[in-house]
């Protein structure tokens, strides 16, 4: 090998934090591993390839093996390649690959995958691009092993289409090929989906699409945005490898209170992460935008990514190529402004939070039904369904206004009386939002789960949920098609939803649906006024109406939470948390929705006066940190000062939470934070809390920055001991050169 570059690049990640079981549930065993770290979402410009090792370029891949990436093809502007280089992660050094035997021909557009101790590389566009001569697309497979070098091509049997501009991964001990381009003048795309090395073949029933991105995580693969003709999307979808089962996952971000999805684009790079998938660069209207866009495979949400302060941001590109090693992702080349290739190579470190449980610890506080203190009696048939008082008030001024109501009139409100006229079900999934911010879709296109939903629709109209409502919405205008359509519209004319009648008249007039709706035995038996309506619709549709208004989505559970603890639930509190002697008023069930401790005290030995006492462990915490851990028990937040997450380190394990997300955005917290306008601060809970690693390392700082620290007002606030701490670290760090220059200068 050529070494053309090479730079230190040893700076470590922190290690994943994990409980101690076997520790005592006192804090005074308290370790942080406190030392080198990579700061998080962090990116870092690494050395870019020397054109004496290979050239910059673009419509390349690259793929991961141990702690190396392996770059091949592509094409440097004016030629296709087939070299093959090597970038250790650990030295940060470029170099050519060793290979023996024929490599595949210069290619773009082409796949490769790792499996086992091999590389796999299949298809792509091949020919000469500099004199438009013999391109063409391939349908060969060629293996390169790492440890031999050695190129070979495989004899695959069964029908393979030549293509580019595909997507391929491997899963099951399979090489899946999905999709791309053929070439031919007619623009066909192939959608289908092929195992290889036995071939089978899936028709997928997707739009046809090419340059695309996909990824592979939790035992699905997942396809996001590319070009169908000269149309390009910005569309995810999801294919579960056990059923063959495609399924498009919405978009509609406004429903989840997030941000939203990258816009159409193609040519980015996408990879997947724990249960996150990354999705960077590309060509986005005329555009080369550089965000990092990243999507939670479990609560089906995007956000964009703030980079760290110190990052050393990628410009805008695409078809460049992407690959993960450990906790990194490595992005190299692709074609920046003015179609210049690039010959540059950036890390980004991902973060390893646990995930969020806070919607999943209240619906399980509903299905549970454990220390419901409201039972609403439903219509006639006097139908009960349970509810918690500090859940459905926050989420629903209606209701809350009615509970108080009853509460007035009652002197209690463990009984609250609704008027319903048909069966509960309803009532359910309500309550079932009101506790996970979602619903359960039953079956889409069913006719009696869209009527359930249309009941669904009119209580949230009827509760003034505007969250529900658009979730409703969403559902039933999805699910609307042919066999329904009349049953539904003659349902939304009954409940006087005036939207979804709407929707189902457009729905019916479309030419292509007209005929087929009105030779249908439901069609006769229509109500004759919707009759008429569908015909003059026909006839002379009405003008469309433009809103400028935006689409009202209500308040998330995030937020409604939030609102209860800053104050709006403090009427219905019913535990009083004492810190120090301090009363501040709670809701148990919000505290044994999130906490095992909170949820046997109060199953099993509740206090007779109500009261609480607070501690961690043997540890009063600060009032501070207290409301810091409050705001993760009721909404998961995890924003607080430093000295707040040296309190708050040990709670998970002494509180029970659901996982360690806390204790990990703590030590994430106290790694990057430390500075000296707050040393000191977290030099006394490190000494309260025991911390006697993170003690050191601010005493550390105080030494080496003591000039600053000494002018602090905090430090004349210290405790003796602490300050006498400093004065023995002082002691210790200056030499004896140094004590007999102040001796002579004295």
């Amino acid at each position: 090998c050529v070494v053309a570059a090479t730079m230190s690049c040893k700076s470590k990640v922190a290690p994943s934090v994990d409980f101690d079981h076997s520790c005592s549930d006192s804090v005074e065993y308290l370790t942080l591993n406190f030392g080198p770290f990579e700061t998080v979402h962090r990116w870092r410009r690494l050395p870019p390839c020397d054109e004496f090792v290979g050239a910059r370029r673009s419509k390349h891949t690259v793929v991961a093996y141990r702690d190396a990436i392996y770059v091949f093809g592509g094409d440097n502007g004016k030629n296709m390649l087939n070299d093959l280089l090597r970038f250790d992660v650990k030295d940060c050094s470029w170099c050519r690959a060793f290979t023996t035997g024929t490599p595949p021909a210069p290619r773009y557009h082409h796949s490769a995958v790792v499996y086992g101790s091999s590389m796999f590389v299949f298809g792509g566009y091949t020919g000469d691009i500099y004199s438009n001569s013999n391109l063409k697309n391939k349908n060969d497979l060629f293996e390169y092993k790492f440890a031999t070098g050695q190129w070979t091509e495989w004899k695959v049997e069964g029908r393979l289409v030549a293509r580019s501009a595909h997507g391929a991964t491997v899963y099951n001990d399979k090489l899946w090929i999905f999709a791309g381009y053929d070439g031919n003048a007619r623009q066909v795309y192939y959608s289908y989906l092929y195992t290889a090395l036995n071939v089978n073949i899936y028709h997928v029933g997707l739009f046809l699409i090419y340059r695309f991105l996909l990824a592979v995580c939790q035992d699905k693969m997942f396809v996001f945005s590319g070009q169908s003709g000269a149309k390009i999307t910005n569309n995810l979808f999801q294919f579960e490898f056990k059923g063959h089962i495609w399924t498009r996952i919405p978009t509609e971000h406004l429903l989840r209170g997030s941000p939203p999805p990258p816009q159409r684009r193609y040519g980015h790079t996408m990879v997947a992460f724990d249960r996150h998938l990354y999705v960077f660069g590309g060509a986005a209207d005329n555009t080369l935008p550089n965000e990092l866009h990243c999507y939670d495979v479990d609560s089906q949400t995007w956000e964009v990514i703030q980079p760290s302060t110190d990052s050393e941001m990628p410009s805008g590109r695409l078809f460049h190529a992407a690959a993960v090693i450990h906790d990194a992702m490595y992005i190299f080349g692709g074609t920046v402004d003015n179609n210049v290739r690039s010959g540059e190579m950036y890390r980004f470190q991902f973060s390893c939070y646990p995930k969020c449980t806070l919607h999943e610890d209240y619906g399980k506080l509903w299905e549970n039904r454990q220390f419901c203190d409201v039972e609403f009696i439903l219509g006639e048939r006097e139908e009960k369904v349970l509810g918690h008082i500090a859940i459905v008030t926050a989420r629903c001024k209606w209701l809350r206004k009615k509970i108080l109501q009853a509460r007035d009139r009652q002197k209690q409100f463990s009984i609250f009386f609704l008027d319903c006229g048909g069966n509960g079900l309803p009532y359910e999934v309500l309550m079932q939002f009101l506790y996970t911010d979602k619903i359960q879709y039953p079956r889409r296109g069913h006719v009696q789960d869209v009527l359930l939903i249309m009941d669904v629709y009119k209580l949230a109209l009827s509760f003034k949920l505007s969250r529900l409502e658009q979730l409703c919405v969403q559902y039933i205008e999805a699910s609307v098609d042919l066999q329904n359509v009349l049953s539904v519209c003659e349902n939304a004319n009954k409940l006087q939803l005036d939207q979804l009648k709407e929707h189902c008249l457009n729905f019916v007039v479309k030419e292509s649906h007209f005929n087929q709706v009105i030779m249908t035995k439901e069609f006769e038996h229509l109500s004759t006024p919707l009759i008429v309506e569908i015909v003059r619709r026909k006839q002379q549709p009405p003008p469309r109406v433009y809103s400028d208004q935006p689409v009202d989505i209500g308040t998330s559970l995030v937020q409604d939470m939030k609102a209860c603890l800053e104050g709006a639930g403090h009427e219905f509190c019913d535990i009083i948390l004492l810190l120090d002697g301090h009363p501040r008023p709670a809701h148990k069930a919000i505290l044994a929705a999130r906490s095992s401790y909170f949820e046997a005290m109060f199953r099993s030995f509740m206090p007779e006066d109500g009261q609480v006492n607070i501690s961690i462990g043997e540890m009063v915490p600060s009032t501070q940190a207290f409301e810091s851990m409050l705001r993760y028990i009721y909404y998961g937040d995890v924003n607080m000062p430093p000295e707040d997450s040296l309190y708050l380190f040990a709670a998970p394990y002494y509180y029970g939470f659901s996982n360690n997300r806390l204790q990990a955005y703590c030590k994430q917290n106290l790694e990057m934070n430390v500075t000296v306008e707050n040393v000191l601060q977290i030099l006394e809970a490190a000494d309260k809390t025991q911390a006697l690693d993170m003690k050191k390392h601010c005493l550390h700082i105080i030494v080496h920055q003591f000039t600053k620290v000494s002018k602090l007002p905090n430090l004349r606030s210290l405790s003796q001991l602490l300050l006498l701490d400093i004065i023995d670290s002082l002691a210790s760090h200056i030499s004896d050169k140094q004590c007999t220059e102040m001796s002579s200068d004295i």
